[in-house]
């Protein structure tokens, strides 16, 4: 794992076309903005979870 450490208003870049923006900080909360392209799907990993489970329930 990589652990970065940003202020608000930098960006983390991943590979060519996947941009992670701080937003804003408060409370010990952290905000992000994502910008990917369409095809890339993006999701808070609770949210991916249940997408998994309900794929398998399926199969």
């Amino acid at each position: 794992m990589l652990v970065i450490g940003r202020e608000v208003g930098e960006i983390i870049v991943i590979g060519d076309d996947i941009r992670i923006m701080v937003v804003e900080t408060r409370d010990g909360v952290v905000r992000f903005g994502v910008d990917a392209p369409r095809d890339v799907p993006v999701h808070r990993s609770e949210v991916y979870k249940r997408i998994k489970q309900g794929k398998q329930s399926k199969t």
